[in-house]
């Protein structure tokens, strides 16, 4: 397997005019089709030869075709119906690629996922899933060593925000791993262009995560009533959001030696697990 390996390219337009086909905006379809693009991202993956790699948003196959060069094993998941015909056409000759239509959000992937040492995920997301589709596979019974995702450049920048300039959706991704931009996609690079860059991702999971996994599920719903309200302070949202009084939600953050006029943003995760410890002594 050789994760080197040039490929013909596709030629994207005639593809889908032969299948009749249109990119969906709803879907967030934008095809990967630059090659130097696709190598670039194979590589970042570091994809060992007994890996097998989920592939979420097979697309048209332009970068399975990669995948199953480098892996011993590529399962590849799609939700749009319309392009599986096109992609057993691309795929066909290749023996090591199991295709899946479904939404990977609730699609039980342990029967082809369960036997996988290392697991990998290659992604080229739409913005509206990333932090519903990294929970999801963070949280499953199959835990990745590692994601690569092609994501908007802005996203990328919102995931790897430090302290200060934090979101849900970076402590979503922070919490489990560590995140680091890799690689620019300039929009030309697919079809049709976005309208912004893309960013290759690379996320480098923890052996654990880094708050206790029985404290996750709280810990979201604090951050979820945090930053609902991010313009409000810690005490007013998470009032609102908790439905607790203000002077209650000011004395967790206190025994949480947090000052209750301060932002989400500005909490670290270190912060985040002392709330947690506070929020079990009040409750408990």
């Amino acid at each position: 397997m050789d994760s080197a390996v040039t490929l013909p390219p596709l030629n994207v337009p005639q593809l889908l005019r032969q299948h009749g086909l249109q990119p969906k905006k709803s879907l967030g379809q934008n095809f990967l089709y630059d090659p130097h693009i696709l190598q670039r991202i194979v590589a970042a993956a570091e994809i060992p030869p007994q890996a097998t790699v989920l592939e979420v948003g097979a697309g048209l196959g332009t970068l399975t075709r990669y995948l199953a060069c480098a892996a011993r094993r590529v399962v590849a998941v799609e939700l749009d119906g319309r392009l599986i015909p096109l992609l057993r056409e691309v795929l066909a000759g290749t023996d090591n690629v199991t295709l899946l239509q479904g939404d990977i959000l609730t699609l039980d992937l342990t029967p082809w996922l369960a036997d996988a040492d290392p697991l990998l995920v290659v992604a080229n997301i739409p913005y509206y899933i990333t932090s519903a589709l990294i929970r999801r596979l963070l949280e499953g019974t199959v835990r990745p060593q590692r994601l690569v995702l092609t994501v908007q450049r802005e996203v990328a920048e919102r995931i790897c925000a430090a302290p200060g300039a934090l979101s849900l959706l970076a402590l979503s991704v922070q919490v489990y791993g560590q995140p680091r931009p890799v690689g620019r996609i300039p929009a030309g690079a697919f079809y049709p262009p976005p309208k912004v860059d893309s960013t290759i991702l690379r996320v480098d999971l923890y052996p654990q995560p880094r708050l206790p996994a029985e404290d996750l599920p709280i810990f979201f719903r604090l951050a979820q009533a945090a930053f609902a309200q991010r313009r409000k302070t810690l005490r007013n949202a998470l009032a609102a959001g908790l439905g607790w009084p203000p002077t209650q939600v000011e004395t967790l953050l206190r025994q949480a030696e947090i000052d209750p006029r301060r932002r989400a943003e500005t909490l670290s995760l270190e912060e985040w697990g002392r709330l947690l410890r506070a929020y079990h002594h009040m409750e408990g």
